[in-house]
């Protein structure tokens, strides 16, 4: 049975990634507290162990010290033709014992999520599209929760 060790207290919103583990391992810097470099370049799958990329940069909110989301990349080969998707931290849940992300949601609903190309990046701080990329995923903006 897995572990979801980054479990919320009752009536508060998650504020990170969850973590499932089978395992629980506490005798080095992971998997609760871990760099940024060693998570960028897992991969990421749907609940039905589809690939949907990678994570490509993970992007932090100077300001509050929350991480605003995940870039995602998906659909190139090789790295060439990938399509970039911010994705909501909270969206996503790291496995521990397989060693990369999942992300609840289809294939195709990702292929028609808002998303942009290297060359190309939006303003990330923009308020209207950082809360059209929450919307999208179903999530509660991470500067509208509370932190405990």
């Amino acid at each position: 049975m897995a572990n979801f060790s980054s479990s919320t207290s009752s009536g508060s919103a998650q504020q990170g990634a969850r973590i499932i583990e089978s395992n629980p391992n506490y005798s080095g810097p992971g998997p609760d507290i871990m760099s940024a470099d060693s998570l960028q370049g897992d991969s990421v799958v749907n609940t039905l162990g589809e690939s949907l990329g990678k994570i490509e940069d993970i992007m932090i909110d100077v300001r509050s010290g929350q991480i605003a989301y995940a870039v995602l990349s998906f659909g190139g080969i090789m790295g060439i033709g990938d399509k970039l998707f911010a994705v909501p931290w909270q969206a996503l849940t790291l496995d521990a014992d397989r060693e990369c992300f999942v992300l609840d949601v289809e294939q195709e609903r990702l292929k028609n999520a808002p998303g942009f190309d290297k060359d190309h990046w939006p303003a990330m701080a923009d308020p209207t599209f950082a809360s059209d990329i929450y919307s999208y995923y179903n999530r509660r903006p991470y500067w509208e929760q509370r932190v405990v």
